[in-house]
């Protein structure tokens, strides 16, 4: 497992009229977030992501359906995590190598970033991520 990867679990407001789940800057989100951005009509046995970001904090939340985020680390060893709960969130540190994949239809993953996008701050090659580690 990568260090620092870790499960988080939003507030849950229930109500029989629908219930409500929330984020907060550096309460429930352990950065502040500079950018959202969201992926969704992802074809069938398509994947998403396949990088690290060498500054960059990341959370991933399914909003809608389910997917699997792949978390690869530098020796290889591969850890899966399967979010498929909108009060769930996925907390990404830097120099986390992830892709997603094993989209259900109609999935929407939600993406909270402590940064602007940053072209530089990508690490695309898995060869140059272990040689960073």
């Amino acid at each position: 497992m990568v260090t620092g990867v870790k499960l988080l679990a939003f507030p849950k407001i229930t109500d029989p009229r629908g219930n409500l789940t929330f984020v907060e800057n550096n309460n429930q989100i352990p950065f502040t977030i500079r950018r959202v951005f969201w992926t969704y009509d992802v074809p069938g046995g398509e994947q998403r992501g396949g990088h690290a970001y060498k500054t960059q904090h990341e959370v991933i939340i399914a909003l809608s359906g389910s997917f699997d985020v792949v978390i690869t680390s530098g020796d290889g060893a591969i850890t899966k995590y399967n979010l498929n709960r909108s009060y769930f969130g996925l907390y990404l540190p830097p120099m986390t190598w992830r892709h997603m994949e094993n989209f259900s239809t109609n999935a929407l993953s939600l993406h909270l970033s402590s940064l602007k996008f940053t072209p530089d701050d990508y690490i695309r090659s898995f060869k140059a991520f272990t040689n960073l580690l």
